[in-house]
């Protein structure tokens, strides 16, 4: 009798191959954390005019489009499936074959596949992923360990997005990408001596006690619920915002309005601001005295693999000034942050401070241990206490 058995992970290097040999040169997307390694691999291996990481996977879908528009040749374009939501409109209202028929290749990360294991935020949108790229008429082919022949799987998927002239998909499960270990010379060098973690024990330590505090997607969640363990202090105060990446400051603002007699301090992150930065045009217009913006700004998408954004390519103060706000700082050290948060808190707000830090986060870092209910409903409580 014999067993049979998997095949082996897919390498970074052999999916690339499998899509350039398919005719694909050009690459966009929003890093993800089960695509990082290949992701990892195209940023060594691809030329910054052939791949490039882009705000929001809308924008990564219409940067596609131009691409072809040009060339006539399909780009692929990688995200998480919690992005897939981003996509729908220019998918559905520019790509698909009853409008303009512009071919693209998506290379999906299923985040939330079912009978796997996985973040609350996940869960719902794993489930349904396959039944949205139905409902959304696109072709696709998941690379599970089914899959034998990756190359030939590709080849077919991609032709019918040349032939058809239309949106298609490759989907990619856990695990199923090999490990990818990237050259010393392309990890991120550190510039400030300050990481994210201590950066936020600051900022938290310099809020008042009835502060809200609206937390954005990733580690910097998972930092603040553990200082706040720590620091034994409850968790009722604090919105950490699990899914939906780059909309914390929107969900502050609503806060914000509704009750302006509390401070709202929100903490983003570079690549969260720069997801949807019109955000800051509204905060700007509508001007609520009460939010304070905090952006901590490393340069990197820190939850998915370190992947570079641009945030150290822009001035996000003088943005933030342009769109309306106050009051702005700019600080690079742990000390500056205590006398920054002191000067801005005496401001009318809106106001932003940037802080910029270095990439990177404690290995042991855990999870949140409440779920976002408990969490929904702390927050809730303390706002009704007044």
């Amino acid at each position: 009798m014999t067993s049979e058995r998997a095949p082996a992970p897919i390498e970074a290097a052999a999916l690339w191959e499998a899509i350039s040999g398919a005719g694909i040169e050009f690459v966009t997307g929003v890093p993800d954390s089960l695509l990082k390694d290949f992701i990892a691999y195209l940023s060594e291996h691809a030329d910054e005019a052939h791949h490039v990481t882009a705000a929001n996977e809308g924008g990564a879908v219409a940067l596609a489009a131009g691409y072809h528009l040009a060339t006539g040749r399909v780009a692929a374009v990688y995200l998480q499936n919690s992005g897939l939501g981003n996509t729908i409109n220019p998918l559905v209202s520019l790509m698909d074959p009853e409008v303009y028929g512009i071919p693209v290749v998506l290379i999906i990360g299923w985040r939330g596949t079912p009978g796997v294991h996985d973040e609350p935020q996940h869960r719902k949108q794993g489930a349904i992923t396959l039944q949205q790229l139905e409902v959304l008429g696109l072709p696709f082919i998941v690379l599970d360990d089914q899959v034998d022949d990756v190359a030939g799987a590709v080849a077919k998927i991609v032709a019918e997005a040349t032939s058809g002239g239309r949106p298609v998909a490759i989907v990619v499960p856990p695990g199923r990408l090999a490990p990818y270990r990237r050259s010393a010379a392309a990890a991120p060098a550190a510039r400030f001596g300050l990481r994210r973690e201590a950066a936020i024990e600051a900022v938290l330590g310099a809020a008042g006690p009835r502060d809200v505090v609206v937390c954005t997607t990733g580690m910097a969640s998972r930092e603040v619920f553990e200082h706040r363990e720590r620091a034994n202090e409850g968790h009722g105060r604090d919105f950490l915002t699990v899914g939906g990446m780059g909309h914390a400051s929107q969900i502050a603002l609503g806060l914000a309005l509704a009750r302006p007699d509390r401070t709202v301090l929100c903490l983003d992150g570079d690549g969260a601001a720069l997801m949807h930065l019109g955000a800051l045009a509204i905060i700007g217009t509508r001007g609520p005295a009460n939010l304070r913006h905090v952006i901590f700004n490393n340069g990197a998408h820190d939850s998915v693999g370190g992947q570079p954004t641009a945030g150290f390519s822009v001035d996000l103060t003088a943005i933030a000034d342009a769109c309306g706000y106050r009051a702005t700082r700019r600080v690079e050290s742990l000390a500056g942050i205590g006398e920054a948060m002191m000067e801005l808190a005496s401001a009318p707000g809106p106001t932003l401070l940037e802080i910029r830090i270095d990439p990177g986060a404690r290995s042991d870092l855990g999870r949140p241990t409440a779920s976002p209910a408990q969490n929904k409903s702390e927050l809730m409580e303390f706002l009704r206490d007044g």
